[in-house]
């Protein structure tokens, strides 16, 4: 495990089995962390949409769900009783509603941050994005960060070769050491891969995903 080779087979597998994707494709990622482009306010809304609506389902799930609500919004635009009817989870959805009827100004208030760590905790400031989920987001924006979540931190405690460290582990309260782990190992397969680490973290997490790895 975490040598060129190994990554560069979990990445051709994915793509044979057509599981190449988050919200966009993993060439569309993988280009967009290499070169960063500007979103439209609809494109920036409807990124945040597709995270809010990912956490606790399965990637298929969500795409589907969120092309339905997304229909609707271009047809009928931010309707909560058209779209709590297709997604019955009313704080999803509230928060859905609001980031799209505000979204040209929080578009513009992402974009008006300095630097990625700026950028991150202003997407935390949205309606139903979390820690995690906000690294998640900005990822999907473009930024070349990881989100850390529970199948990356398992791997991080792996590359450290420490059992200990699993003792650590906490999606909702990120271990400094746990963290370091992950970070040891993004930093690895970056050198060896030559990848944007926001990349190496889609594939990872989609290999576990996916049951290619299994932690």
């Amino acid at each position: 495990m975490f040598t060129a080779d190994w990554f560069a087979g979990l990445d051709r597998t994915l793509r044979e089995m057509g599981m190449d994707s988050d919200a966009q494709s993993f060439d569309e990622i993988r280009e967009n962390l290499s070169n960063r482009r500007i979103f439209t306010p609809d494109e920036f809304a409807e990124m945040c949409a597709y995270v809010i609506l990912a956490g606790g389902f399965s990637q298929k799930t969500a795409k589907k769900i969120h092309a339905r609500i997304m229909d609707v919004i271009r047809a009928r635009g931010a309707d909560f009783d058209a779209l709590i009817s297709l997604f019955n989870n009313k704080n999803k959805i509230n928060a859905i509603c609001r980031i799209w009827n505000a979204r040209a100004d929080l578009c513009a208030g992402y974009y008006e941050c300095g630097d990625a760590d700026s950028r991150v905790a202003y997407l935390r400031t949205l309606p139903h994005i979390g820690n995690i989920t906000a690294n998640h987001l900005a990822r999907n924006l473009g930024e070349d960060l990881v989100k850390y979540d529970i199948w990356i931190q398992r791997l991080g405690c792996a590359f450290a070769g420490d059992a200990s460290l699993r003792e650590k582990i906490n999606n909702g309260d990120l271990s400094p050491d746990v963290r370091r782990a992950c970070d040891e190992m993004f930093g690895h397969l970056c050198e060896c891969t030559g990848l944007p680490r926001g990349y190496i973290d889609v594939v990872l997490w989609k290999s576990c995903q996916t049951g290619l790895i299994n932690l």
